[in-house]
């Protein structure tokens, strides 16, 4: 049996993975995620605001960390299509 050992990241990924369905699904959700945090970040200063802000309070300054805490937080979730295993 594996041994699970403490990572330096929070959230942690296994829990992340359960949350988005597969590896997979958690680099796509969260790098989506992160251009559109990205995104809003650089339109800030033009005023243009058509993006969605961050959905949580973070200290982090990384776009894909806080896209991370996005999905922890369950504020960000993937889309599931009628015909998947999971539904």
């Amino acid at each position: 049996m594996a041994e699970t050992y403490d990572t330096m990241m929070t959230p942690q990924v296994e829990g992340l993975i359960e949350l988005a369905g597969s590896k997979f699904g958690l680099c796509t959700l969260a790098s989506d995620r992160a251009r559109q945090i990205n995104a809003y970040f650089g339109d800030l200063g033009e005023g243009i605001g058509a993006m969605v802000p961050p959905q949580v309070t973070s200290v982090a300054r990384k776009p894909l960390s806080i896209a991370f805490e996005e999905i922890a937080a369950e504020k960000i979730v993937p889309i599931r299509e009628p015909g998947d295993a999971d539904s």
